[in-house]
């Protein structure tokens, strides 16, 4: 008999029986609230999200890769790669391997050699699941030459709710039909954030509204003959900026062997591709000299601290601001927040789950948004088939049972 004991219990061990979820097939859904700052839940009262993260996983912060924009964050989130790995270095950029082509926001759908990576959605169906996407960043793309099994091409009109009720139309499906991954997006509080900033009443209903929706989306998971894992996460969060401190780019020392591309928090400067005598030190220096405190012209050794300092993407040269100012062209902005700085407590971001996979009343202090990848392809028994920049370290804690990442 105890030999029969431990003949079953070595089986056991060889077939990997190591994970307390390992017995059921996992589902996960991924929400990104755009601009949900780590402190906004209490800020702004959202009920629901509170109540979701005492039941399961929250970081007290969600640190996002340099820049702190949408769509180099959203698709770190979605690969596990840095920017410079992944190519959306921000969300206007331009290459200068392709005589300074500029990237714009969804330009991958038409053209996918701008994006890099194995997103979740398709490392799900590379594996056998089914998967779906519902606006999430470049999820229209063909990354690997291929697309979600269900997804939509963006509209900037479709509804909040008919994003909700095609999350749970999508797991109604019959069993060989239906996604084991979807990833969705709402804007609305990044949106009223940029417009209003982060402490304005606006920005508090968007809040709401978006916890209300998040509160019947787990209502409606919660009676599927399915156990899912809801996952919050945002790309970001937000500062308060002040119109009056704003710097006007043309008033900086101006160089026409170089093109300065972006406004905002920060300026990427590349050589014209029909620069003769363009001396990139010297006319950093220049923008040093006249920043007067206002600015920093980022170093070499800084770049590489954001692990920003390789490819043809990144500019030749780097300058960025500090909250509460801003880079404009001219005109004193309209809009009263904003992100895309340097790392500071602004701007960290949010991260809830909730479901089988995940512990209950668990805290982390901080969660690299490059780990959520590893650890969410670990929930669902997907192998990963590239190399990824997460390792997983900071979200692992969160799991029922560690287990070694792939």
């Amino acid at each position: 008999m105890k030999q029969w004991i431990l003949k079953a219990v070595s089986i056991c061990l060889m077939l990997g029986m190591n994970s307390a979820f390992a017995a059921k097939e996992q589902t996960v859904v991924l929400v990104s609230i755009d601009g949900l700052r780590w402190d906004y839940i209490e800020k702004h009262g959202a009920p629901n999200l509170k109540a979701m993260a005492e039941r399961g996983v929250r970081a007290q912060k969600l640190i996002p890769v340099y820049p702190t924009k949408t769509f180099p964050n959203h698709i770190s989130i979605i690969t596990g790669l840095l920017p410079v790995n992944h190519g959306i270095v921000d969300n206007s950029f331009c290459d200068k391997a392709r005589k300074n082509d500029c990237y714009s926001m969804g330009k991958a759908l038409g053209d996918s050699t701008w994006v890099k990576g194995i997103p979740l959605w398709n490392l799900a169906k590379m594996q056998g699941l089914k998967s779906a996407t519902y606006f999430w960043p470049e999820s229209d793309a063909l990354f690997n030459g291929m697309t979600p099994d269900y997804f939509y091409h963006y509209s900037k009109y479709s509804d909040y709710q008919s994003r909700v009720d095609q999350i749970i139309q999508w797991l109604s499906l019959p069993k060989a039909q239906r996604p084991r991954f979807i990833a969705s997006y709402f804007s609305l509080v990044d949106s009223m954030g940029h417009e209003f900033g982060p402490d304005a009443p606006q920005t508090r209903d968007a809040v709401k509204q978006l916890d209300e929706l998040m509160g019947q989306l787990q209502t409606r998971l919660s009676k599927l003959e399915q156990e899912v894992n809801l996952v919050i996460v945002s790309d970001h969060g937000m500062a308060s900026i002040d119109p009056d401190k704003s710097i006007d780019v043309t008033t900086l020392p101006q160089d026409e062997n170089f093109l300065v591309k972006n406004t905002g928090p920060r300026l990427l400067i590349y050589t014209q591709p029909d620069a003769i005598n363009a001396d990139i030190a010297g006319y950093k220096a220049r923008l040093q000299k006249a920043a007067n405190g206002r600015y920093t012209v980022l170093t070499d050794e800084q770049l590489a601290a954001y692990h920003y300092n390789k490819g043809t993407r990144v500019g030749d040269i780097v300058v960025q601001t500090t909250a509460p100012a801003v880079f404009t062209n001219g005109k004193k902005p309209t809009y009263l927040g904003t992100h895309g700085y340097a790392y500071t407590e602004d701007m960290a971001a949010s991260f809830i789950a909730v479901g089988p996979a995940f512990k209950q009343g668990i805290s982390l202090k901080e969660v690299s948004n490059l780990d959520i990848y590893p650890v969410l392809a670990k929930v669902m028994g997907l192998k990963l088939l590239n190399k990824v920049d997460g390792n997983g370290k900071t979200l692992m804690p969160a799991i029922k049972q560690k287990v070694v990442v792939h």
